[in-house]
């Protein structure tokens, strides 16, 4: 797996797309993909930041790490009219001028849930939710176009993660039970676009709870200061590069970003 893991992770430092790995490389089972994504870490030796994770389905395990210097945050939590600005920010692939991205929702805790002999209940995983906030995961794979990974494939690699995007903070409450809103698209001199935004596991906080029991029976655990996303409310959509962008999740809040192609490799 260790070969596997240096491919992915210089891929990954340099924003870099290749074709699938070699034969014997390539994970078979959600377990390999996982000793993959792991040695992708330990080789990056970058902080883990946060996680993406979904509730598993058949045939799927949806749990990776967000690495911090790809984590950016909105400038300032002030009137929702200002525009924070994500600059020298992601990779944008094949010189497409834009971005994929997915809106989320995103918890950030206070407190660590670390390893232990007992189950973590929701209620104790709720109590150490510190804040909820908009935000937008960045997609890019590092793959090729045109490889057609298997899903162990794209769990090895993170599962199409390249950083995150952390907007205003919003109302915990309303956010935990945010099922279903519109979420509008504005950009200058367009008309606005509406999207019907869905959480696809029912409350956004359900893969959160299941996320600190998997990691603490993998002897992982979450850590303070992380922030975990659970899922798209509407897919995945691109947005164009050096363009102010609103985003407005129902009646939440407003993410407003202007994403700007990143230049160089990350250290």
């Amino acid at each position: 797996m260790a070969e596997a893991g240096a491919v992915l992770a210089e891929r990954r430092r340099g924003g870099r797309r290749g074709p699938l790995l070699p034969d014997a490389m390539r994970p078979r089972t959600h377990a390999e993909a996982l000793a993959v994504q792991a040695a992708v870490a330990r080789l990056l030796g970058w902080p883990v930041a946060g996680w993406k994770c979904a509730l598993p389905a058949p045939g799927k395990l949806v749990v990776a790490p967000i690495y911090a210097p790809t984590v950016c945050r909105a400038e300032a939590e002030g009137p929702r009219s200002a525009a924070p600005v994500a600059t020298a920010w992601p990779w944008v692939g094949d010189g497409a001028p834009a971005v994929r991205v997915e809106p989320e929702l995103a918890f950030v805790l206070a407190t660590d849930l670390p390893p232990r002999a007992e189950t973590w209940s929701p209620a104790e995983v709720d109590s150490a939710v510190e804040a909820t906030h908009l935000a937008l995961e960045l997609i890019d794979s590092r793959y090729a176009a045109d490889a057609a990974p298997s899903f162990e494939d794209k769990l090895a690699d993170g599962l199409v993660n390249q950083g995150l995007f952390v907007g205003p903070r919003v109302d915990g409450e309303a956010a935990r039970k945010a099922v279903r809103f519109p979420i509008t698209i504005q950009m200058p001199g367009q008309p606005d676009a509406v999207r019907d935004g869905v959480m696809p596991d029912g409350l956004p906080r359900g893969p959160l709870h299941w996320l600190a029991e998997f990691l603490r029976q993998q002897g992982t655990g979450l850590r303070a200061g992380q922030v975990v996303i659970t899922g798209s409310y509407a897919g995945a959509f691109d947005l164009p590069c050096g363009v102010p962008v609103q985003l407005r999740y129902g009646t939440l809040g407003t993410l407003s970003v202007c994403l700007h192609a990143r230049t160089g490799g990350l250290d």
